[in-house]
């Protein structure tokens, strides 16, 4: 019983953080960590391949994602 509750809650959580996403995040945000994190297609990327795809630096995703993570974690909170 507490595996399917466990289960549900689960679900429950990715559905706010999906809905958190493409809420609260701006587009070039959700574009990086839906990349980064195999969103879309299951594929997770660097953020080197992230920053060639978008023509931007390194650094410059690796604080966009920093700032797209702490408004995620303010949102599930």
């Amino acid at each position: 019983m507490d595996d399917i509750l466990d289960e549900v809650h689960l679900k429950f959580q990715i559905s706010k953080l999906y809905q958190a996403i493409n809420r609260i995040l701006q587009d070039r945000e959700r574009l990086i960590i839906e990349h980064r994190y195999g969103l879309v297609d299951g594929c997770r990327r660097t953020q080197r391949e992230i920053a060639k795809m978008l023509g931007i630096s390194r650094s410059y995703v690796s604080r966009i994602e920093k700032r797209a993570i702490d408004k995620l974690s303010k949102a599930m909170k």
